[in-house]
């Protein structure tokens, strides 16, 4: 491999490492979307949710007059008594009937086990790519592209099953939640899709032969028939 070429795959690899940051921190935290609930009068206790793949965060605190102007909770950050649990099909000792009627668990499931499909794509991957910098090893680098390709479309996938559940939630009449809004670990998602898809192709395209700028250039190396 020559320096230039090494020099292009460092380079990727560390914009892709970045990506696989950002696509951890989504997984394992639960800042996806943000949830509250109509509130009737001012001076009194509002809930507020906050969910990601795997845990259901609520807060109640206490809303006076001039608090927000809207009819909801206003902003979750609000100091107020926390309580995390996670989802009753993932833990079965936890108690979690708010979301689980609210929503359905099927897309809960499918969120996670698509977002863990993307992390095991990610280690993969970056196991070839550590692998292609040994001698005669480059040729790890085209599978390394394609699990990273992979990983980010898996990412993709598991953020548009989330929005899905986060708006059915939304629009079912049996929920208490009237407002939403997708946070910060739901944006890490979506920036390690973009950083991943797109540096995977890109390894792609770095680790293809160049192409000949005479288009005659690979005939006239051919050996001569006999």
């Amino acid at each position: 491999m020559d320096e230039g070429k090494a020099l292009k795959i460092r380079l990727t690899f560390s914009v892709i490492l970045v990506g696989i940051s950002l696509m951890f921190a989504a997984v394992v935290t639960d800042h996806w979307a943000v949830l509250s609930h109509r509130v009737e009068h001012y001076n009194s206790t509002c809930e507020a949710a906050h969910f990601g793949l795997w845990r259901l965060c609520t807060k109640q605190f206490y809303i006076q007059d001039k608090a927000t102007k809207e009819r909801s909770c206003g902003v979750i950050t609000l100091t107020g008594d926390r309580n995390c649990s996670y989802f009753k099909h993932f833990s079965p000792g936890q108690s979690t009937e708010i979301f689980e009627r609210t929503t359905q668990k099927e897309y809960s499931i499918s969120a996670a086990a698509i977002a863990i499909f993307s992390v095991g794509f990610a280690i993969i991957g970056t196991i070839c790519i550590l692998l292609s910098f040994r001698k005669k090893m480059d040729y790890l680098l085209k599978p390394a592209s394609m699990f990273y390709t992979f990983a980010g479309l898996c990412m993709i996938i598991s953020v548009e099953v989330m929005r899905q559940s986060v708006k059915r939630m939304i629009d079912s009449k049996e929920t208490i939640w009237i407002e939403y809004y997708y946070s910060w670990s739901f944006a890490c998602a979506c920036a390690s899709f973009v950083l991943l898809f797109i540096c995977g192709i890109a390894l792609l395209l770095i680790s293809l032969p160049p192409f000949p700028q005479n288009p005659w250039e690979s005939c006239m190396d051919a050996e001569p028939e006999h």
